[in-house]
């Protein structure tokens, strides 16, 4: 009787397996040869599109995965391979606001203020490639953030027909970086459902030239 349930459950089991590894490797295949490392090798660009999360770990401590954007966008300035940064981020409240927190340590980093504009609608990653394109007016961008990340966010870019190449920020091993990675595998399904329901940015807004 077990033997029987077995055989009838695992073909139902292998539909959701099958889906995320397919959407997986969909994005991993179309991301190759636009990601880059070393901010010498990488094609300059006019805008920097650095994504947003938060400063500070629940548990304490500053969290590696921000710091490290914010020194990829740094290397990306000071190398000369981009001459603007478009901060885009989470400001769902007056206690939570991403794009200036960014802003202040690239200031610190010495990126000049007025070099420096700001996406508060970046709520997730489809939101922040449509409006680097509607809102800010790009038609190319130097996407930063982890590979991982980076990966997704160029398909992404790609669908919306924004061309982006992606420079990644060191990425970060231990349980932080597991657990980002398997919540990766699902955000790469959700890329696909946003796609065929059209989902749209949360918000528009007006124009912002970026000069």
């Amino acid at each position: 009787m077990k033997k029987k349930w077995l055989k009838r459950l695992l073909p139902i089991l292998a539909v959701p397996v099958l889906v995320i590894v397919t959407c997986n490797a969909i994005i991993e295949y179309a991301s190759d040869g636009m990601l880059y490392s070393d901010p010498e090798s990488i094609p300059p660009t006019k805008v920097g599109l650095v994504l947003g999360t938060a400063r500070h770990r629940v548990e304490g401590g500053m969290n590696p995965f921000y710091r490290y954007r914010i020194e990829a966008t740094l290397a990306l300035f000071r190398a000369g391979k981009i001459a603007y940064v478009l901060v885009s981020g989470d400001n769902g409240s007056i206690y939570y606001n991403e794009p200036d927190t960014i802003k202040k340590d690239l200031i610190a980093g010495g990126i000049p203020a007025e070099r420096i504009f700001l996406d508060y609608a970046g709520f997730r990653t489809l939101d922040s490639m449509v409006r680097a394109k509607v809102v800010f007016g790009l038609d190319s961008v130097t996407v930063i953030s982890q590979e991982f990340h980076n990966k997704r966010a160029l398909y992404i870019a790609r669908q919306k027909g924004l061309h982006a190449q992606g420079f990644n920020a060191r990425g970060v091993g231990g349980s932080s970086g597991i657990k980002m990675e398997v919540r990766e595998y699902f955000a790469r399904v959700k890329v696909f459902l946003d796609l065929v329901f059209n989902t749209q940015p949360r918000f528009y807004g007006n124009r912002i030239n970026i000069e």
